[in-house]
């Protein structure tokens, strides 16, 4: 059959109800009906409630903290649509767990996020559509298509609002210099690098800058925050060198109770960010911004399922 004559069916799992709907929304869909349940072991169950057959079926699931929890049960969804013939099955993944463990830089260690690519497509999802994996060689991990978007061009509009003249991009550590140095372009903005040294799973410390931070306002940038260790390190050396002013983005805020703490209690203005897994800090800071990606999650799916081009949506300049 050919993909264009597939009926498209958008489901959701339970990791970002939210951001589904919003997407189906933004699709002019409803959410597909399924039937989730946990047995009293705690195992998982779903039932596909409408007939799937042959239909071209997306399932919105970031594999967010709880992470174990929310792959394993994206795979069993994964393999209920494939039980029931559907005709092609992408899992939307806005944001990757595991993406950290992408080498083994360490003795007798586990390369996690292959793993869980293996996983993925063993239970039955032909491509993937996901967004800013920690590490691009991931896309490789797989053998089936991923479609990698950015958060960047959501971002860049409301950054350079808040900005302003004399900005510079600060990549916090050595792995995200590529990452800054597109921002930089993008919002005309100078470059700066730190070098940081992690000392534990929680903490961090920059030694040295390399650019010129004085009189100036800094954005951070970084894929991704949980402790929030190594932007407020950041922020430290920052105004250490003369900074005027400091604003962090990131693509997935995953910030525990220690980050929101850390977070509040630095010199870090406003923390910009998207809604690529759900907000677990309402009340507890009112120094995070928000944006959605479900146009441009929705805009992806939309374009996969009538088999055109992505490729627009790759581009990260500012419009």
């Amino acid at each position: 059959m050919n993909d264009k004559s597939r009926e498209l069916f958008v489901f959701s799992g339970s990791a970002h109800p939210k951001l589904a709907r919003d997407i189906a929304e933004q699709l002019g869909v409803m959410l597909g009906n399924v039937k989730m349940e946990h047995f009293p072991d705690g195992e998982i169950f779903i039932q596909f409630l409408q007939n799937i057959r042959g239909g071209d079926v997306f399932i919105i699931q970031p594999t967010c903290y709880p992470p174990n929890e929310n792959i394993m049960e994206l795979l069993i969804m994964l393999d209920a649509a494939m039980r029931a013939s559907a005709g092609r099955i992408t899992a939307v993944i806005p944001y990757f767990g595991y993406a950290r463990q992408d080498r083994k830089d360490k003795p007798r260690v586990a390369i996690a996020s292959k793993l869980v690519a293996n996983i993925l497509t063993a239970a039955g999802a032909d491509r993937i559509l996901t967004m800013d994996l920690h590490a691009q060689q991931i896309m490789g991990f797989f053998d089936i298509p991923v479609d990698h978007l950015y958060a960047a061009p959501i971002l860049y509009p409301y950054l350079r609002k808040i900005l302003g003249e004399n900005a510079v991009v600060v990549a916090p550590d050595s792995g995200s210099v590529k990452m800054a140095h597109a921002y930089s372009n993008a919002l005309g903005a100078g470059l700066a690098v730190i070098a940081k040294r992690r000392t534990d799973s929680v903490s961090v410390e920059c030694s040295h800058l390399v650019g010129d931070v004085a009189g100036r306002t800094c954005l951070i940038i970084d894929d991704l925050t949980s402790t929030a260790g190594t932007l407020v390190a950041g922020e430290q050396l920052l105004r250490k060198e003369g900074a005027k002013r400091v604003i962090a983005s990131i693509s997935h805020c995953l910030l525990n109770d220690l980050g929101v703490e850390r977070l509040n209690n630095s010199g870090i203005e406003e923390l910009v960010t998207t809604d690529s897994v759900p907000e677990i800090t309402t009340g507890k800071t009112n120094k995070i911004k928000v944006l959605s990606i479900a146009p441009v999650m929705a805009e992806a799916i939309r374009r996969i399922h009538a088999g055109g081009s992505l490729s627009s949506l790759f581009n990260t300049s500012v419009k």
